[in-house]
């Protein structure tokens, strides 16, 4: 398996705000992220909506894989996208130089 991508953690810990050990294998965070995500699914749909959108994952990829494999659980493939969109941000970050160089007037 890759190695697993050190910001990943902080960001989803962040963005979902649950406890996430520091050294985690990527296959154990996509079982809590996805733990997460049917607790959601199930008790407060319009949170996790509201976490998706500000994530940014793709709307239109979102619906197009859930149509297409309904074999698969919708919170797995849920984890799987949130997992990709938060690493492309971590690489996009690290290739324009990261938010720490950008002056206080262009962060808004």
């Amino acid at each position: 398996m890759a190695e697993m991508n050190t910001d990943l953690i902080p960001a989803i810990r962040q963005s979902f705000n649950i406890e996430l050990p520091d050294a985690i294998s990527l296959d154990e965070l996509k079982q809590k992220l996805f733990s997460h995500i049917n607790h959601l699914i199930q008790s407060d749909f319009e949170k996790l909506v509201s976490l998706l959108y500000r994530i940014d994952v793709s709307e239109v990829k979102l619906k197009y894989l859930l149509q297409n494999n309904k074999e698969e659980i919708a919170a797995n493939t849920i984890a799987d996208l949130i997992i990709e969109r938060q690493l492309q941000k971590i690489e996009s970050r690290k290739k324009s130089g990261g938010a720490e160089n950008i002056s206080d007037e262009k962060k808004w």
